[in-house]
C-alpha cells in the first residue's frame, strides 16, 4: 500500500513538472517570436530609409558614384537578408547590413557637400574597427594600395568600418575594396594579414596589429562585435555566452540562459533561456 501511494505521488509530481515545463516551453516560444517580428520590423524600418535613399539620391563624382554603388548593393542584400530572416540574430543582421548602406550613402553626401543626415546607430563591432587617420601608400603584391581620411580621385572606395568575415576594416576611404572579396565569400585571402599590417602598423586611429586583424579582434585585444554563437552542440557557451548571440544548438544560449554583456539575445535550444534565466526558462522569474 505505502508502495503504491510513493507511486502516486510520484506520477503526480512528474505531471505536474511537465506541465510546467509545457507551459514554460509555450511561454518561451510566443517571447521568442514576438522578439523575432520586433527585430524584422526594426530592420525594415532601416532598410525602406535605405531605399528611398538609394532611389532618390545620385553622386556626382567618381567617390560619391562609388558610394551610392555600394549603398545600392547593400540595401539589396539587406532585403535578401530579412527575407531569410527566420531568428532576432538573423533579422538584426540584415539591419546592420542596412545601416552599413546608410553609411555609404552620408558618406556619398558629405563627399557632395550635402548635409549628411541625422546621425546613425553604430553596426556590430563599428568602434573597435578604428578608421584611417593619415594617408597611407603601400605596394603589396606588385600592386600599389593606398588609404585615407577623406575621398580622393585615387581613394574613392569608402567602407564604414566594421567586421567582414569575422576581421575589423576600419573606416576610411581606399584605393580598392581590399575587403570585398571577403565579403562576399567569407573568406579572406592568404597575405591579407601582411597587408594589413603594411598598411596600417603605427596609425593612431588603428589600436591593433595585423595579428590582431588575422584573429578577428581589434582595439583593446575584445572581440570585435562580441561575436555571434554557432550552431553546434553546446553553442554559446555551457553556462551561456556574453557579449554576443547564442546559436542554435542543444544548448543555445548557454545551459543557465545567453549572456547579455553585448545585448545579444540567448538562442533557441532545449533549455532556451537558461534552466534558471530570466529569458522564459522553466523557472521564470
Amino acid at each position: 500500500m505505502e508502495f503504491l501511494l510513493i507511486a502516486a505521488v510520484i506520477a503526480v509530481a512528474v505531471a505536474v513538472v511537465s506541465r510546467s515545463q509545457s507551459n514554460g516551453r509555450t511561454q518561451l516560444e510566443s517571447r521568442q517570436m514576438h522578439q523575432i517580428e520586433d527585430h524584422r520590423a526594426e530592420a525594415a524600418r532601416w532598410i525602406e530609409r535605405l531605399g528611398g535613399q538609394v532611389l532618390n539620391l545620385e553622386g556626382t563624382d567618381e567617390a560619391s558614384k562609388q558610394a551610392m554603388a555600394d549603398a545600392s548593393e547593400r540595401y539589396t542584400s539587406a532585403a535578401t537578408e530579412l527575407e531569410n530572416a527566420r531568428t532576432a540574430v538573423q533579422a538584426r543582421l540584415a539591419q546592420d547590413t542596412a545601416l552599413e548602406g546608410l553609411y555609404y550613402v552620408r558618406a556619398a553626401r558629405e563627399t557632395m557637400g550635402m548635409d549628411p543626415g541625422p546621425e546613425l546607430p553604430k553596426t556590430s563591432g563599428q568602434d573597435r574597427a578604428g578608421q584611417v587617420t593619415e594617408d597611407r601608400t603601400v605596394d603589396f603584391e606588385g600592386r600599389t594600395l593606398s588609404a585615407s581620411a577623406e575621398p580622393s580621385d585615387e581613394n574613392r572606395h569608402y567602407y564604414p568600418g566594421g567586421v567582414v568575415a569575422g576581421r575589423p576594416v576600419p573606416a576610411g576611404w581606399y584605393s580598392e575594396p581590399w575587403w570585398a572579396s571577403a565579403l562576399h565569400t567569407g573568406v579572406w585571402m592568404m597575405g591579407s594579414m601582411m597587408m594589413f599590417n603594411m598598411m596600417f602598423a603605427g596609425m593612431s586611429g588603428v589600436g591593433y596589429s595585423g595579428e590582431d586583424f588575422a584573429a578577428g579582434v581589434g582595439e583593446g585585444g575584445a572581440d570585435v562585435g562580441g561575436g555571434d554563437g554557432g550552431d553546434g552542440f553546446f553553442d554559446g557557451g555551457l553556462m551561456g555566452g556574453d557579449g554576443g548571440d547564442g546559436g542554435d544548438g542543444f544548448f543555445d544560449g548557454g545551459l543557465m540562459g545567453g549572456g547579455d554583456g553585448g545585448g545579444g539575445d540567448g538562442g533557441g535550444g532545449f533549455f532556451d533561456g537558461g534552466l534558471f534565466g530570466d529569458g522564459g526558462g522553466l523557472f521564470d522569474f
